[in-house]
C-alpha cells in the first residue's frame, strides 16, 4: 500500500515538472519571430484631385490649345477656389499676361476675350511689388555700366550735385554787385528831394562786393574783389541702395508693328552679302523699383540734371548681395584726407605748355564691325 502511494506521488511530480518545462519554455526559451522584410505594411491613403497645369509656356493674349495642358493629382486639402479640374474648362480661353509651363491655371490667369484683355494694364504693373512705384531716370554710357545693366539687376544710386553760395534776401549768387549811393540835393525851398543811385556794373561782368583784408608785411588793408564768379563745389554721394531694375530703354508702345514671325519649316530670307546690319541703338533710359518717396526725390534731381546742377549715376550690385553700407559723401577736402593727396607746393618752374584743363576719362565709343553674311 505505502509502494503504491509513492508511485502516485512520483506521477505527480512528473506532471509538474513537464507543465513548468513547457511554461518556461514558451516563455523564455521558444525564439521571437521577427516580421518578414516583404511583409506589407498599410500606407494611409491620401484623398487627391486632379488639377490642369501647363505644359509649355503660354505668351500674353495667345489662346490655350489641349495641347498645352496636362493632369496633375494633388491632395484635395490643396486644392483652391479657382483651379480647374477639367481641360475643356480652359481651352480656347486666352493667357491675361505670360504663363510659364508647370504652373497650375487658375480663374485669375485668364480671360474670355481680346477686351477683356486691354483692360487688365501693362505688363510693367505685373512686376512691380506692393507698396513700390517704377521711375525712370536717363542713362549714358558711363552712367549705365557700359550698358551692362539688364532687366532684373540691382543697382546703387549714385547723386553728384554742385552748391554755390547764394544771398539768402536775393536768392542769387554771391557776390553781390557793388552800388554807389548818392546823398540827396536841394531842390529849392519847396521842391521834392531826390536820391540817386549809381550802379558800378551789372550782373553780368560787373563790380562786385568785395572785402577789407590786412596785408602782411604791409601793415596795410587793402579792399580785394573777386576776380572771376562764384566757384560750385562738387559733392558725390550714394542716393538709394539695392534698387531693382525693371527695363532698360523704352517700353513697346501698343499698337506698334511687330515682326511677322517666319513659318515653322522655312528657313529665313538670306541676307544680300554685301549688306550690313546695323547696331541697334543704345538705351537713353532706365525704369526703376522704387519707393514713393524714393521716387520724389529722383525727380527732384532730374530737373536739377536738366540744367546741369545734378548728375545720376548707376552702379551694378552682385547677383547675391542684398546688404547696405553707410557711405560718406565725397567732397574736396574727403578727397585729400582719405587718400592723402597732399595740396601741390607752389614752385619757381613749371611744365610747358601750362595745363588749364583735365581731359575727360571718357573714351569715344567703337560699334563693333559687323561681318557680312556669306
Amino acid at each position: 500500500m505505502r509502494r503504491g502511494r509513492i508511485f502516485i506521488y512520483l506521477a505527480f511530480i512528473i506532471i509538474l515538472a513537464l507543465v513548468a518545462f513547457v511554461v518556461v519554455w514558451q516563455r523564455f526559451l521558444q525564439p521571437q519571430g521577427t516580421p518578414s522584410a516583404d511583409a506589407p505594411v498599410a500606407t494611409p491613403v491620401v484623398d487627391t484631385v486632379n488639377v490642369v497645369v501647363l505644359t509649355q509656356r503660354v505668351s500674353r493674349g495667345a489662346a490655350v490649345e489641349p495641347a498645352m495642358l496636362g493632369m496633375v493629382p494633388i491632395p484635395r486639402d490643396l486644392f483652391i477656389q479657382g483651379m480647374f479640374s477639367e481641360s475643356n474648362e480652359v481651352v480656347g480661353r486666352l493667357a491675361k499676361f505670360d504663363l510659364d509651363s508647370g504652373i497650375p491655371l487658375t480663374e485669375s490667369m485668364l480671360v474670355d476675350s481680346a477686351e477683356e484683355l486691354s483692360g487688365t494694364g501693362s505688363l510693367a504693373a505685373l512686376a512691380i511689388p506692393r507698396g513700390m512705384v517704377a521711375v525712370s531716370i536717363p542713362i549714358s554710357r558711363l552712367s549705365s555700366v557700359a550698358y551692362a545693366l539688364q532687366s532684373g539687376d540691382h543697382v546703387n544710386v549714385i547723386a553728384t550735385i554742385l552748391l554755390a553760395d547764394l544771398d539768402t534776401d536775393f536768392q542769387t549768387k554771391l557776390p553781390n554787385v557793388a552800388g554807389i549811393v548818392i546823398a540827396p540835393g536841394t531842390q529849392g525851398e519847396e521842391g521834392p528831394n531826390y536820391l540817386t543811385a549809381q550802379v558800378s556794373g551789372g550782373a553780368e561782368g560787373g563790380t562786385a562786393v568785395g572785402k577789407a583784408e590786412l596785408v602782411a608785411g604791409l601793415g596795410q588793408t587793402v579792399y580785394s574783389m573777386p576776380a572771376e564768379p562764384q566757384r560750385p563745389r562738387l559733392v558725390s554721394q550714394s542716393l538709394l541702395q539695392d534698387v531693382m531694375v525693371l527695363k532698360v530703354g523704352d517700353f513697346p508702345v501698343e499698337g506698334e508693328p511687330t515682326p511677322e514671325p517666319t513659318p515653322e519649316g522655312e528657313a529665313p530670307a538670306e541676307q544680300p552679302a554685301e549688306e550690313v546690319v546695323a547696331e541697334p541703338p543704345k538705351p537713353t533710359v532706365i525704369t526703376l523699383i522704387v519707393t514713393p518717396q524714393d521716387a520724389i526725390t529722383l525727380n527732384y534731381l532730374l530737373y536739377y540734371q536738366k540744367y546741369l546742377g545734378a548728375h545720376l549715376t548707376l552702379a551694378l550690385r552682385s547677383a547675391e548681395d542684398d546688404t547696405r553700407v553707410q557711405t560718406e559723401a565725397v567732397t574736396m577736402q574727403y578727397l585729400l584726407e582719405q587718400y592723402n593727396i597732399p595740396v601741390p607746393a607752389k614752385l619757381p618752374y613749371g611744365i610747358e605748355p601750362r595745363v588749364d584743363n583735365v581731359q575727360s576719362p571718357e573714351t569715344p565709343y567703337v560699334p563693333p564691325q559687323t561681318q557680312p553674311t556669306e
